[in-house]
């Protein structure tokens, strides 16, 4: 028997019968009762006595006597029990006995159906019991395979993050790396060409000092004299920053400096570099020697201050129309 509405508690099935039985039932005590009421009012009927006179003589009040004892009763006969009787309160022993075994069938029959729809009952119930759990199993399964797909996904975007992370820093190694060649490669380019022109400064100052010395040559001859008529005729180098001697004009320092500031090829620090060479000229600006009196204290300071004079040859002339015969000239890198 199916429910029709699920709000209502678990019922037992009915059973086919049931209202027979019960009439039945009522019907047979109905009968064992009157049994019971006509038997025993059979029993207690009151049998039937017998009547009797009783006559004394009047005492002689004038002489007591004694009284005789009184004469015993004799006991009421019990009534007749006739053969009828007998088989008549059998017969209804015996339906009461029969009306006493109906009854526990009966009641024996209803407990066997209460019992049979109890345990119909719990079958349902056991039943429905098991329904709810499998479902409950079933949703925990769905819920558990959830969860694992939803660590499985978890998982799994770490996993990419960590890639992406580790080929982001992959290249960003790589970059770095390019651009350390790039600099590496930069600094030997530089290098090169710092290397390139000091060579190129060398052999020009080379150049410039075999051409000077064949200038000086020259002159020496054209003078007819030594090395001593051409020092007798110089005059003592100057000091101060830039060029200047007694012999100059105010505005000779200036001239100098224009002309040795943009042979000054230098990239490196500039910072306390002061370097003072001194400078030997011909009258007509031929520079005869140029020789460090005063290092900075980085030699490659010094020899590019010292290439930038010499590439300054020949040296300006003064108001006077010549060349000072030596001077000296202080140098610092520009910054």
């Amino acid at each position: 028997m199916t429910r029709k509405n699920d709000s209502y508690p678990l019922q037992p099935p009915r059973e086919r019968g049931t209202g027979r039985a019960i009439a039945l039932a009522v019907l047979m005590h109905v009968l064992l009762g009157l049994f019971l009421y006509h038997g025993i009012h059979w029993q207690n009927s009151t049998p039937a006595g017998e009547e009797a006179e009783l006559w004394t003589e009047v005492p002689d009040m004038s002489t007591p006597k004694p009284l005789p004892p009184p004469a015993p009763v004799a006991p009421a006969p019990p009534p007749p029990q006739t053969e009828e009787a007998d088989i008549a309160l059998q017969q209804q022993k015996r339906k009461q006995q029969e009306a006493q075994r109906e009854a526990q069938l009966a009641e024996q029959q209803r407990l066997k159906q209460q019992q049979e729809a109890e345990a119909k009952r719990q079958q349902q119930l056991a039943a429905q019991q098991a329904a709810q759990l499998a479902a409950q199993q079933k949703a925990e399964r769905l819920k558990q395979q959830e969860l694992k797909q939803e660590q499985q996904q978890a998982a799994a975007e770490k996993q990419k993050q960590q890639q992406q992370q580790e080929a982001l820093k992959k290249q960003q190694q790589e970059e770095e790396q390019q651009k350390q060649a790039k600099l590496d490669a930069q600094k030997k380019a530089d290098a090169e060409k710092a290397a390139k022109a000091k060579a190129q400064a060398d052999a020009q100052a080379k150049k410039l000092d075999a051409e000077r010395r064949a200038r000086i040559a020259q002159m020496q001859g054209s003078m007819g004299g030594g090395e001593g008529t051409s020092g007798n005729g110089l005059a003592k180098s100057g000091t101060g920053s830039g060029s200047g001697g007694n012999a100059t004009s105010p505005g000779y320092a200036d001239k100098v400096r224009r002309r040795v500031r943009p042979n000054i090829i230098w990239s490196g620090e500039t910072s306390g570099l002061e370097t003072e060479i001194a400078v030997r000229c011909s009258p007509t600006g031929t520079l005869l020697s140029a020789t460090i009196t005063r290092s900075s204290g980085n030699s490659s300071w010094d020899d590019a201050a010292l290439r930038a004079v010499q590439r300054s040859d020949p040296m300006p002339v003064d108001t006077d129309g010549k060349t000072p015969a030596s001077f000296a000239i202080t140098l610092r890198p520009a910054g």
